[in-house]
Order: structure tokens, then sequence, then C-alpha cells
């Protein structure tokens, strides 16, 4: 009977031994269970650094990052690639790049799309409120005055003159896509409406809005206060790379 209780104990002090208990720590030690770490149920094997294990799902995210890198690497020489070689075959790519590079993405016409969709623009107004659909559009100046330049004498666009400080609104719906100093028309503002259509604002005093901006037809957009230097506000409407008579579109009064 005591060589089995013997045999038992030794078993057991192997058993401690074989874990790194000796001692009293034995007593005192309490042995942890060892669970599956989050990794393990994933199914990420864990790395073990010397301080611990360490979840595989930090590595994979680094991996992640590293893998879109060298993609966007690639994507950047082989366009550089395509533009490089002169060959027939590669005219269509050429002419693809060069449109997305360079033409301006239809921010009015996506957001029209999505107010029609869901019911409210993809950038909330500054007052919060939902755009409310217009059933009959009213195009009207966007400053009091009167023309003082023509189109036909401008060239791109036409030139009101208010008799005072005046609000500068929107033609109609839209989204700002820039708003800023013109090398040509100072402090201005561009608008591009849900047709493709973009009308520009310049010679302003200040501005109200900022870039990518949702704006509301007839909203304010800025200011204008006449100065002996400066007393004409510039409006002008582009579309398809070429610009339109606001006369034609706009009922004005042409003091001219």
């Amino acid at each position: 009977m005591d060589n089995g209780v013997k045999k038992v104990r030794q078993s057991i002090n192997q058993r401690k031994k074989a874990r790194g208990i000796t001692g009293k720590e034995a007593g005192k030690r309490q042995v942890i269970p060892v669970f599956p770490q989050d990794e393990e149920k994933h199914g990420y094997m864990p790395i073990y650094d010397g301080q611990g294990a360490t979840g595989g799902k930090k590595n994979s995210i680094m991996g992640g990052f590293l893998l879109k890198g060298i993609l966007s690497t690639m994507l950047f020489f082989g366009v550089a690639l395509v533009w490089e070689i002169n060959a027939p075959v590669l005219q269509s790519p050429k002419e693809w790049t060069s449109g997305v590079l360079t033409e301006e993405f239809p921010f009015a016409k996506v957001n029209h799309w999505y107010q029609e969709s869901f019911g409210t623009p993809l950038a909330v107004p500054p007052n919060g409120d939902k755009a409310e659909s217009v059933t009959e559009e009213v195009l009207a100046l966007p400053v009091s005055g009167s023309v003082t330049e023509s189109f036909q004498a401008n060239g791109t666009g036409i030139m009101i003159a208010p008799e005072d400080t005046s609000a500068v609104s929107a033609l109609r719906d839209g989204v700002v896509v820039f708003a800023g100093n013109d090398s040509s028309t100072n402090k201005t503002i561009k608008i591009q409406h849900a047709d493709g259509s973009v009308s520009t604002y310049g010679e302003l005093s200040d501005l109200n809005v900022h870039l990518y901006q949702f704006v509301k037809s007839s909203q304010p957009i800025g200011h204008f206060t006449p100065q002996p230097d400066s007393t004409t506000v510039y409006f002008a409407i582009e579309k398809d790379k070429d610009y339109i008579d606001p006369v034609q579109v706009i009922k004005v009064d042409d003091s001219e």
C-alpha cells in the first residue's frame, strides 16, 4: 500500500518538475489553463516574440497595407509605361487615363442621383435642412444689378454692376468645386450642377462657402461691395467645355 502511494507522489513530483514548479512554489503557484487565442480561433497562428504570443491579426493588417502599396506602385508605373510606348493598340488606354486624370469628377450629378434615390443630398446643407425638390426651376441673375458688359464683348461671361452691397446667390443646386482666388477674376466661386454645367461667380468681396459644399438654388454664397477699383461682378456659365451666353439662359435687364 505504501509503495503505491509513493509511486503516485513521485509521479506527481515529476510532472511538477516538468512544468517548472518545484519546492514551495508547488503549493502557491496556480496552474492556469491555456485557452485558444483570438488569432487561433480565426485561423491565424500566434507569433511568439520572446515576451508572449502576439496576434497574427496585426501582422495580417500590415501585410494588407504592404500589398496595397505594391499594387499602387505597379499601377503608377503601368500608367507611365503606357504613356511612354507609342503603339496604336495603346491609344485607347491613353485616352481613358487622360480623361480620368484631367476631367472634373461629376460631384453634382452623383449628388443629384443620390438625392433622387435616397431623398437627401450626399453633403448636408449648412442649415441642416433637407434639400427640397424643385418642380419648376426659375433662374435669375446671381446678384441684382445691370449688365455693363455683354457676353459678346467679354467672350466668356457677363459683368454685372450692383448699386450697393449685395448678396451673390447660386444659379441652381450644385456642388462647389472651387472657392478661392483666381488669377483672372480674383475671389471666385465655381459651382458644378447636375446637368454637367459649371457656373462661375468672380470679383466677389467675400466667400461664404467652402470646397465640395452642397448649395441650393438661390442660396447666398458670397457678397459684393462696390469699390473704386471694383464695381462689377463676373458671371459665366460653362457646359461641355464651351461658354454659354447667360442672357440666353436667364432673363436679364441688359443696360447696353
